[in-house]
């Protein structure tokens, strides 16, 4: 696989999921209002429960990545990740990020 294809396939991935959540998620927040109850119905049963922990750690491990990247091997540009970790989601903040890696966002990889 080329680093051309590399990038348009992650980015195309992160951009579906932020299409996907714009059509899924923000017209009945909109109408509700009620973020703190769109937060707890990612809880409603075990299964939900199971993969909004696993979402929710997944955008916490990925914030810590990005901020040792940065001091440790000058990523330069990652920090523009990590709002987006919370809206849309860890799908598009992920995706962004290996392409911010991938088009020289690390000054050296010692």
């Amino acid at each position: 696989m080329t680093k051309r294809t590399f990038e348009f396939l992650v980015l195309a991935a992160g951009l579906g999921f932020t299409i996907a959540f714009m059509i899924i998620v923000v017209p009945p927040l909109l109408e509700s209002g009620d973020i703190i109850g769109a937060f707890g119905a990612g809880f409603v049963n075990p299964y939900a429960s199971g993969y909004s922990l696993d979402t929710i750690l997944c955008g916490v491990i990925l914030a810590i990545w990005v901020l040792y990247e940065r001091s440790a091997h000058g990523v330069t540009h990652g920090w523009v990740v990590l709002p987006l970790i919370l809206v849309p989601g860890v799908a598009t903040a992920f995706a962004l990020y290996l392409v911010i890696r991938s088009r020289g966002g690390a000054v050296s990889n010692t």
